[in-house]
């Protein structure tokens, strides 16, 4: 009913597959789902939630001692048809997505001024993406951004974080049936930059969600894409790439909620980290409830260290209610670099640096490909590059 891939001699994984006759979605989180911060307790570290991340990092954000005093500037490229509007909360496609399942997630959802709307309409196929660029000048900040794809629509979405300060944000998508999104985000900050977000995607009938979360920057990063179903034949690739260094904290934190029958997910997130004291968080999850016959996941996670004192904790979850599924399995791999790769290539006379480095792209080139949009693929391989520059240099 399950399996678990086979990881290499010296590799390590952690995780579990649970057979579960009865659940709830929130039994992974310390309280219910929520847009009311009230119903948080403020998180000391020890909850299930919280017990990698660096609290005393986050400037505020989970105990609310936050306050929006800050500026960012945002720029929103949309192709024609596309509508951009700054709506209230009472706005009927605020929240539709998902509910906020942390104390941050509904500080933001409370703090927010007005919410973006980015609308592309049914049918509509867009050559060129929307593009949305976040850059931080100082200060905190809180945003809510909705994507609200209609029926049989096809468009890439890039949100481009730089700059620095302190931002929570929700970012929602609805994606009408048939619908086909390729959703990028880029988190490129200044070192000293703190963010923490929720994604939740709500994918209808036969629609493709494709998303691709792509972390370098920031003194500490945390996001938690979500994603849930509205109908059957839904599917979901969830696609990650991090470079963690000395003393940075990114984790990255999934959900996948196969409520209806006959929906696909995959997910491969992959981390490459250097240095002191460089953190990477890894969690995922994945429940099959009951009715969600037919189902078809796997996700997988694995770690390249490149330097002594780094650190890696990665947990794959998965739990089924129903065995009437098509297939279901999880891995997570963490080592340094494959001694055979590199004797194989040294052998045929490339260097050990540049054999090195090699390896290293080659690691992350099936993600970075999935991308799909040319300008922010060699922004990132030309960002690898200078990483590698410091770690085998």
């Amino acid at each position: 009913m399950a399996d678990v891939q086979n990881i290499p001699a010296g590799a390590t994984t952690t995780g579990s597959i649970a057979v579960a006759a009865e659940s709830t979605v929130a039994t992974r989180m310390s309280a219910p789902p929520s847009f009311d911060v009230a119903d948080f307790p403020v998180p000391h570290g020890r909850e299930e939630e919280w017990r990698f991340t660096p609290l005393e990092r986050l400037k505020g954000l989970h105990d609310g001692s936050a306050t929006a005093d800050g500026t960012m500037k945002a720029e929103v490229d949309a192709p024609d048809g596309v509508t951009v509007e700054s709506v209230g909360r009472d706005d009927a496609r605020i929240g539709k997505a998902g509910t906020p399942v942390d104390r941050i997630a509904a500080q933001a959802f409370s703090s927010f001024e007005k919410a973006t709307v980015v609308t592309v309409p049914k049918d509509a196929v867009l050559a060129e993406p929307v593009r949305v660029r976040l850059h931080g000048e100082g200060g905190t900040t809180f945003g809510h951004t909705v994507f609200d794809i209609g029926a049989f629509a096809e468009v890439a979405i890039v949100i481009d974080h730089t700059g620095d300060g302190v931002r929570a944000a929700n970012v929602d998508f609805l994606l009408g049936d048939g619908a086909k999104v390729t959703f990028v985000s880029v988190q490129d900050w200044d070192d000293t930059a703190v963010h923490t977000s929720q994604h939740n995607a709500l994918i209808g009938r036969d629609a493709t969600f494709k998303s691709v979360v792509v972390t370098f920057g920031g003194d500490a990063v945390r996001i938690h894409p979500r994603v849930n179903y509205a109908g059957p034949g839904g599917e979901a690739e969830l696609y990650g790439l991090y470079f963690t260094d000395a003393g940075q904290h990114q984790e990255h934190r999934l959900f996948v909620d196969h409520a209806v029958p006959n929906c696909r997910s995959h997910v491969t997130y992959k981390g490459a980290l250097q240095g002191e004291g460089a953190h990477a968080v890894w969690i995922g999850d994945v429940l099959i409830q009951k009715a969600a016959e037919g189902t078809d996941t796997y996700e997988l996670n694995r770690n390249l260290v490149l330097t002594d004192g780094a650190r890696v904790d990665s947990v794959p979850n998965l739990e089924i209610e129903t065995g009437e599924i098509v297939g279901a399995g999880h891995a997570s791999a963490t080592g340094r670099f494959d001694d055979e790769q590199l004797f194989y290539l040294m052998a045929r006379g490339i260097p050990a640096d540049e054999a090195r480095r090699l390896v290293v792209r080659g690691f992350f080139a099936e993600l970075v490909q999935q991308i799909g949009i040319d300008d922010i693929e060699e922004r990132l391989i030309a960002k690898i590059e200078s990483e590698l520059e410091a770690s085998v240099g």
